[in-house]
This record gives structure tokens, C-alpha cells and sequence, in this order.
């Protein structure tokens, strides 16, 4: 098949591309970008001056098939990722049962193939079980292409346990992504500690429980050589000490999700709604502050949603029984956009990054750029739309988002795969 999309604007700091111009594709790949390109037949689409850029992806997401189909599946979670703009998404291992071994893998990427909008990238756990205990079969998770290993949900305790798991990945050329809470501190915390835990008369979470076991992962990283990569970071302590290992020459990554950077703990109010409540938990205004400061300065290296669905009736209890989490797939470009690019906090060409670039580089999947060779995943984007979040827009299964109701300007529209299109004009293409 072969496509011709004139009139886009294309934007791609791999190869210093941004300019209005044609992307010629014929068999999935691109063959040429520049100007007055033609094709004896296929399809033309006049984009009309919107945004190009390499295509999205999203590095933490919990699409919940196998085991929790009632809250998210690949089919709906693909879906609401391609509603997104997203080609792509790295789904996390705690399902049930957990994907701590090959057959996991190949059964999401098996339905990921039958059902899926995007393309879908699975981690693989650290541990059987998540349990923390004993080591997955990381090598055969490996060779049946598991890009990444973490035991996200609940993160691995034991400072020996972790070491095990990065000596096993390191040679495995696989990165440890970490979820870092330190459970004996955390306890049975809900909302970050301090004025937020006193208002509401909650259990807090303190930031420290995050600070610590960074620091462990960060010394056990220097110890082993393996890439480490910090999941959902939250606090400005936190990132201080990954601009620390980043100046030092560690192989340290990490990421920040829209809730942290564009909520904080003031967000729950006297209703106490469940919406807010997510893993780790919003924080202060001024760790948010740190954090979009982190995002301009090139500290945070991604922006991920660490996507949670839940069904309503989980969600819908009082605020301690709730599960943690909050939808963000279908949100997080306009929420970017909104709140960086418009303003002129970052630029265009620094979203691509967060938002494209960098999430391929520390999973070490192959590059995808605005250039003749590259693989034709492309998302448009029409910067000016101006909408409302809106659940009974969702194609999610779950509605359970802290931005219901907001204003937000700029959505993708188009988004191909290959060279094809899984969503079309806003809609998806079956």
C-alpha cells in the first residue's frame, strides 16, 4: 500500500526535521520526505497543516489481560492507547497470572497481534509471583522478546534480591525498571504525607518511602552496570538524586506521568474522590513544580501514564478499599500539550522526545524517525482542538480519570502503524 500525506507539519529532533512538508510510504516505510512528491497510486491525504511527528509511545501502561479483563483488555486498551495517538505501549507483568515466564509473553503479544490497535511491547517481572522471593525466567522472557523487567506494582524489597534480578538483566542487554517504594515505610499509607494525610485524616504515604529505595537502585546500578530506569518518579528529592547519577554517568532513566506533574495532593477534596487516588500518590505543589522543572531541564527523560484501569464498581467505595490508579492513556497528549508545548515551557521538538524518542532508546527498540528507511509509525496532530475530557468518550473499559471535565487544546487524529491506519479522523479504524 502506499500513502501520501501532504501538507503536514513534521516535527522529529532525530533529524532535526521541522518544517511543512510530504511523507511519501509505500509497504510500511517510509520513502521519502520533502516536497512535491507524487505516487502513480495509493492514498493522499491533505493533512492541512498538522502535526507529524514519530509515533507515540507509552512505556508504562497495565492493559490487565490476563486475569483482569473486567477492568481493561489488549482489545480495549489498544484502542483507548490509538485514541491517544499512541503506536505503541509497554504493558507491565502484573496480571494473573503474572508474565514472570515465556508463555505470558507470547500470549499478550499473541492477542496484541489478534486484537490490538497499537503495536504492544511487554515487560516481563522481575520475580515469580512478583513475590520478590526468586528470580523469573528472565533469559527465556528475554528470547521470546520481553523488552524490560519490573516488578511495577509493588517494586522489589530486598537490596539483594534487586541485585540478583539487574546482574541477570545486564547481560541480557534488558533494562530494570523500578518501581521504588520501600513497603515497611510505606505501610499502609494513602495519600502523601504531611498536610494532605492530616486534612483528610489518612494514613500517609511518605515521600521518603520513593527516596530511599531510589537511592538503593541507584548504588545497586554503580554496583551491577545495568540500566536502571526510575517508574513514575513523584518527589523533587527524588529527582535530585537521578540528576546526580545522570552527572556521575550512570546508566539511569527515568519517568514522570501528567497526574504527578499537572495534579497535586490538593486536587482530593471533602469528597474524597477515588479518582486521585493513584501509586505513589499525588504530591505537594512544589514537588510538581520540581518536576515540569525536571521535564524543561532534560532530567525526566519520559513521559509515561502509567495507565490504571479499574471498573467502576472497584472504584466507586470508600477511599481505603478503593484500588490505586488512573486512566491516562487517552488524556496524556493533550494534557502535554496544554500545559507545556502552549504555554512554551518546552518546545515541540522536546515532546517528541519525551513522548517518542526516548521511550524507544531505554527499552532499545528500533528507531523510528521522519526519514526515508524508517518504519511508517506515524501520529498527526491537530494542535488547535480544543475539547472536554469526557468518560463517555473513553474507549477504555474504565473511567476512573482525574481530569474528567477539563479543558484541554490539541488531539491526535490520525495515528498508522506500519503504514496503516489504526485511527482515522478521531475514529478507529476496524
Amino acid at each position: 500500500m502506499a500513502l501520501l500525506l501532504k501538507n503536514c507539519h513534521a516535527i522529529d529532533p532525530q533529524v532535526g526535521l521541522d518544517e511543512t512538508c510530504e511523507i511519501l510510504v509505500r509497504d510500511g516505510r517510509i520513502v521519502e520526505v520533502g516536497h512535491g512528491l507524487s505516487m502513480p497510486k495509493g492514498v493522499e491525504r491533505d493533512l492541512g497543516g498538522k502535526v507529524v511527528v514519530p509515533g507515540l509511545v507509552d512505556m508504562h501502561v497495565h492493559l490487565r489481560e490476563p486475569g483482569f479483563e473486567q477492568k481493561e483488555d489488549i482489545a480495549s486498551g489498544t484502542r483507548a492507547a490509538a485514541r491517544g495517538g499512541f503506536t505503541a505501549v509497554c504493558c507491565m507483568p502484573n496480571t494473573k497470572p503474572v508474565i514472570d515466564n515465556a508463555v505470558g509473553v507470547e500470549y499478550v503479544q499473541a492477542r496484541a497481534e489478534a486484537v490490538g490497535k497499537c503495536r504492544v511491547h511487554v515487560a516481563g517481572a522481575c520475580s515469580q509471583g512478583l513475590k520478590g522471593e526468586t528470580l523469573s525466567e528472565m533469559g527465556d522472557m528475554a528470547a521470546h522478546g520481553a523488552v524490560a523487567f519490573t516488578d511495577d506494582g509493588r517494586g522489589v524489597q530486598g537490596a539483594g534480591m534487586m541485585r540478583r534480578v539487574m546482574d541477570y538483566a545486564a547481560p541480557l542487554g534488558r533494562v530494570v525498571m523500578s518501581h521504588c517504594q520501600d513497603e515497611d515505610l510505606v505501610g499502609e499509607g494513602q495519600v502523601n504525607e504531611g498536610v494532605a494525610s492530616t486534612r483528610l485524616g489518612m494514613l500517609g504515604w511518605p515521600a521518603a518511602g520513593e527516596e530511599i529505595q531510589i537511592a538503593r537502585d541507584i548504588a545497586l546500578c554503580r554496583l551491577t552496570g545495568c540500566p536502571l530506569h526510575v517508574q513514575h518518579l513523584t518527589t523533587a528529592r527524588a529527582l535530585g538524586l537521578v540528576r546526580a547519577a545522570k552527572a556521575e554517568g550512570l546508566p539511569v532513566t527515568c519517568e514522570v506521568t501528567p497526574h504527578h506533574l499537572f495534579l497535586t495532593e490538593d486536587a482530593i477534596g471533602d469528597d474524597y474522590d477515588t479518582s486521585f487516588k493513584v501509586n505513589p500518590p499525588l504530591r505537594t505543589a512544589e514537588d510538581a513544580e520540581a518536576l515540569v522543572e525536571g521535564v524543561k531541564d532534560g532530567t525526566v527523560d519520559a513521559i509515561a501514564t502509567d495507565h490504571a484501569p479499574h471498573a467502576d464498581f472497584e472504584k466507586d467505595r470508600e477511599f481505603e478499599l478503593a484500588p490505586f490508579g488512573m486512566v491516562g492513556l487517552e488524556t496524556a497528549l493533550g494534557l502535554v500539550i496544554t500545559h507545556l508545548v502552549a504555554p512554551g515551557i518546552i518546545t515541540w521538538a522536546r515532546a517528541v522526545e519525551l513522548l517518542a524518542v526516548a521511550p524507544r532508546r531505554i527499552l532499545r527498540l528500533p528507531r523510528v524517525a521522519l526519514e526515508a528507511g524508517s518504519v511508517a509509525d506515524l501520529t498527526v496532530i491537530d494542535p488547535d482542538a480544543a475539547w472536554t475530557v469526557d468518560a463517555a468518550q473513553f474507549a477504555s473499559k474504565a473511567k476512573n480519570s482525574g481530569f474528567l471535565g477539563a479543558g484541554l487544546v490539541g488531539r491526535a487524529t490520525d495515528v498508522y502503524v506500519g503504514g496503516y491506519a489504526t485511527l482515522e479522523d478521531g475514529a478507529i479504524v476496524e
